[in-house]
């Protein structure tokens, strides 16, 4: 095959070893990084040996460019002995023996063919950047070789040298090593001014790379608004500015790809990390931004976040800059930050939707994945929700299993959701204006405003990304059978996400409240606004924000929102303590959002007892009927369970809320309302007292204490139990009184004739011996009415004055 002599890159002083290990072991693991030719070369040396060799990218774009750069090294067309094949577009022939695939589409094809029929190779390149679609493949591609296909090759690719992992997955396969002559790449850090945005700070450090550099400056950025965005900063710049991201159409990629006339600044997505070599670069800027898959699922959101880069991929997006001679790379962030970057981003089977991965995996008979080998498994939770979905979608059935209609939407190669919302709003709003929508959610770099009615009117009318939008929904429409229905656009985004109807929360709020329970606010200028409804197509959360944002939707009403969604609509009665009183109402909603509510006439009365209960948790117990007998009866309680133990009861607050049925019945279940709680609370305490010892409390407990004078005063049981009393009353007295079978002597608060405190003593004898004189010296002149003796032990108690 190899006709051609083939460029002297890195990795050919390598091949030799590659083709042997394979040949011995049937598996290896090749380390290269970007540059080494490892993706173009080692394919075509593989076929070269008589095999067919399929090479799985993360990235359309990625596979496209290696097709034709292995294509141009033969010297001949894409489709002849290089072909490949992307979602929506397929280059090959009966000739073709090396085949560049996404690993999407590499795991439909084993999911139709276990066997891989007439494939002797796979190579998974850029194993490293753990997209979720490769972590699957090579899962599967492990499972496929341990059961029907044991002579099946396995090489992964990666560009850095974390390879151990993999290494094993692959049977302690052998680790290969090319390394890539490199310059030296200085590091020069712009990081933004006070206020300035990052698209502004590129466009700064990218004029100052072209003024401090030769060679062209290649620019990376999170997405494709932002690459707009800086392009538009850069415009009139006296070189030519590419963009090169995935959604582009193939001439402006294939332009990023090939050495321009003049200079050039191209701003690319990560796909130029790893996948792609651009040429001619002697300077990288590096906004230090990335875009990954992130899944809320408390808050039902899920998408594209912007995330800080880690430490390896700033290092392998400034190697860009050494390829052809020394470099720069200049890094828009200050220098003391670069220490925090993570090491490594988190794979994407972490942080990402696993709602596809979960119909991948019950088409291939394992809904669990516990019987495949993975890198990282997938996290149960976010898989358990996954497949939560998909049994809402009709994609699963009540065992996990996978229908028939689960398999026809997988093979339709998109999101599940989107796959639904393909097939039935092609029977509900028509095959035409479903192939539109789903066309434009699958692709999010076709919106730039958030009215999806606006964007598909540019879209038909020829706007920016219409031709690659055009040739998604004619391949679409392909797969489905044509109907004709009401044409409405925002059924068909209602029918992919049910869960993102929305509605306004008044009629002067942008805020809307998605079914799912979360709040999402629209921004300004939003052609939407004034909707009551929406059917939101895309909505994501900034970290730190209340709301999330709404990026896409469809007006939508309440009409549509039932029809779309009434598996989520439900009618309940509620019974419940809301503002102070129990509140029954027969409530309809639509998840979270409320489409109507009524009073109920009579409602459970187990529920309205559960609502008092609530209540009464929630306001406390202040809400019963206390007379001031029935807190001194709670006191006494109180002290006989601390000092005494059961069978005394315990009256505390959570005590006595766990005992309702003992003591608030029966008229906790004749009540209807908060006002009649009013139940006396002296008569209901005194049922939690047992009859074999409720004759004794006023033994055990008195309320009140006849001191020496004749007088009966009233105990304070409120801490520990204290007789407040005048000093001259208890004349005569040795000891203070002892309550509780004896155990507790109470304290006495000696009073002076004014009502005042004078002293406190629990040890009468030693305050007649010690402290009465000091109190006695301090008083009398204050008090000279009253009787003030030499030795109070044995003066006549009074509480009298001494004339009277």
């Amino acid at each position: 095959m190899l006709d051609r002599e083939l460029p002297d890159l890195p990795v050919r002083a390598v091949l030799d070893d590659v083709t042997g290990a394979l040949a011995e072991h049937g598996t290896a693991v090749l380390v290269a990084p970007p540059g080494t030719g490892k993706t173009t070369l080692v394919p075509l040396a593989l076929a070269a040996q008589g095999l067919r060799v399929v090479v799985a990218e993360p990235r359309r774009l990625a596979a496209r460019a290696a097709a034709q750069r292995m294509a141009t090294l033969l010297g001949e067309d894409v489709g002849q002995r290089v072909g490949y094949a992307v979602r929506g577009d397929r280059r090959r022939s009966a000739r073709t023996v090396v085949e560049v695939v996404t690993s999407g589409l590499l795991v439909r094809r084993l999911q139709g063919d276990p066997e891989l029929s007439g494939v002797d190779v796979v190579v998974l390149d850029e194993c490293h950047e753990r997209h979720l679609d490769a972590d699957l493949l090579l899962a599967l591609l492990l499972d496929a070789r341990a059961g029907l296909r044991p002579d099946l090759r396995l090489l992964a690719t990666s560009a850095t040298v974390a390879a151990g992992r993999v290494a094993e997955l692959l049977g302690d396969a052998p680790v290969l090593e090319a390394h890539a002559r490199t310059h030296p790449v200085r590091t020069a850090h712009v990081p933004p001014n006070r206020g300035e945005r990052i698209e502004a700070c590129v466009a700064r450090a990218v004029g100052t790379a072209l003024a401090e550099q030769d060679g062209d400056v290649l620019a990376f950025l999170p997405g494709a608004a932002e690459i707009r965005r800086v392009a538009g900063y850069l415009d009139g710049s006296d070189v030519d500015v590419l963009p090169l991201h995935g959604r582009l159409p193939r001439g402006q990629q294939d332009a990023a790809l090939r050495v321009g006339d003049r200079r050039r600044v191209v701003l690319a997505t990560a796909v130029a990390e790893s996948s792609l070599t651009v040429p001619g670069v002697r300077a990288v800027v590096d906004s230090g931004l990335a875009r990954v898959s992130r899944v809320d699922t408390r808050r039902g959101l899920s998408g594209l976040a912007t995330v800080r880069v880690s430490a390896a991929v700033a290092d392998q997006r400034a190697g860009r800059a050494g390829r052809q001679g020394p470099g720069v790379v200049y890094r828009c962030w200050p220098e003391h930050e670069h220490s925090t970057l993570p090491a490594h981003l988190e794979p994407e089977i972490r942080t990402a939707d696993l709602t596809r991965l979960a119909l991948e995996l019950a088409c291939w008979g394992t809904p669990d994945g516990a019987a495949l080998e993975w890198w990282d498994a997938p996290p149960a939770g976010a898989l358990a929700a996954g497949r939560e979905v998909l049994r809402g979608l009709g994609a699963l059935d009540a065992s996990g299993a996978v229908t028939e209609r689960g398999r026809r939407m997988a093979g339709l190669g998109l999101h599940p959701r989107l796959a639904r919302a393909l097939l039935d709003g092609a029977e509900r709003a028509g095959t035409g204006v479903a192939a539109e929508v789903v066309a434009l959610l699958d692709d999010d770099a076709l919106a730039g405003e958030v009215d999806v009615d606006s964007a598909l009117a540019r879209l038909r009318r020829g706007g920016p990304g219409s031709e690659r939008w055009r040739r998604e929904v004619r391949r679409l429409r392909s797969l489905v059978p044509e109907h004709r229905g009401n044409g409405d656009a925002a059924l068909v985004v209602a029918l992919a996400q049910p869960e993102r109807l929305a509605r306004r929360r008044d009629a002067e709020s942008a805020v809307y409240l998605m079914a799912s329970g979360t709040a999402v606010q629209l921004p300004a200028g939003a052609g939407v606004r004034g909707a009551e409804w929406l059917a939101v197509a895309v909505a994501d959360r900034s970290p730190g924000s209340a709301h999330g944002t709404v990026r896409l939707a469809a007006p939508a009403d309440e009409e549509l929102a039932r029809d779309a969604a009434p598996a989520l609509v439900t009618t309940a009665d509620e019974v419940g303590w809301v503002d102070g009183d129990v509140r029954a109402v027969r409530v309809e909603r639509l998840g979270a959002i409320t489409l109507a509510e009524r009073p109920i006439r009579d409602p459970d009365p187990a529920a309205v007892r559960r609502a008092l209960l609530e209540g009464l948790r929630t306001e406390g117990l202040e809400l019963l009927d206390w007379s001031d007998g029935a807190r001194r009866l709670r006191q006494r309680l109180a002290f006989l369970h601390a000092t005494l133990g059961d069978p005394w009861p315990a009256v505390d607050d959570a005590s006595l809320l766990s005992a309702v049925d003992t003591w608030l019945e029966p008229e906790l279940s004749a009540a209807r309302r908060r006002a009649d709680l009013r139940i006396p609370a002296a008569t209901a305490l005194r049922r939690l007292v047992p009859w074999s010892v409720a004759g004794r409390l006023d033994e055990l407990a008195p309320e009140r204490v006849e001191v020496p004078s004749g007088s009966r005063i009233q105990v304070d049981y409120t801490d520990h139990p204290v007789l407040p009393v005048k000093l001259q009353e208890v004349f005569g007295w040795s000891e203070a009184p002892r309550i509780a079978d004896g155990r507790v002597p109470l304290v006495l608060h000696l009073l002076s004739p004014a009502g005042r405190p004078a002293a406190v003593t629990s040890d009468l004898r030693s305050f007649w011996a010690n402290g009465y004189h000091q109190v006695r010296a301090e008083l009398r002149g204050r008090y000279p009415k009253h009787p003030w003796p030499e030795d109070p032990t044995t003066a006549t108690p009074t509480r009298r004055t001494k004339r009277s």
